[in-house]
């Protein structure tokens, strides 16, 4: 897949390369939804556990089932 960049933010203006990946494992996290100042995360998304009941393709993409993405 083809890579690119984005803006990394506070504290710093650089730009950060990226590379886009085929997912190959499903993971439960657990995400607080508390916000700062700037609209940035306050906590840390913290992993779960690894589910091996589901596979990648039975994941709906944000915003296919309903959701806000």
């Amino acid at each position: 897949m083809a890579g690119g960049t984005f803006s990394a933010g506070w504290p710093t203006q650089h730009a950060l390369d990226v590379l886009l990946v085929e997912p190959d494992v499903v993971m439960e996290v657990a995400v607080d939804v508390a916000r700062d100042s700037a609209g940035g995360g306050r906590h840390p998304v913290r992993p779960h556990r690894i589910r091996t009941d589901l596979n990648v393709a039975q994941v709906p993409l944000f915003g296919e089932d309903g959701t806000p993405g």
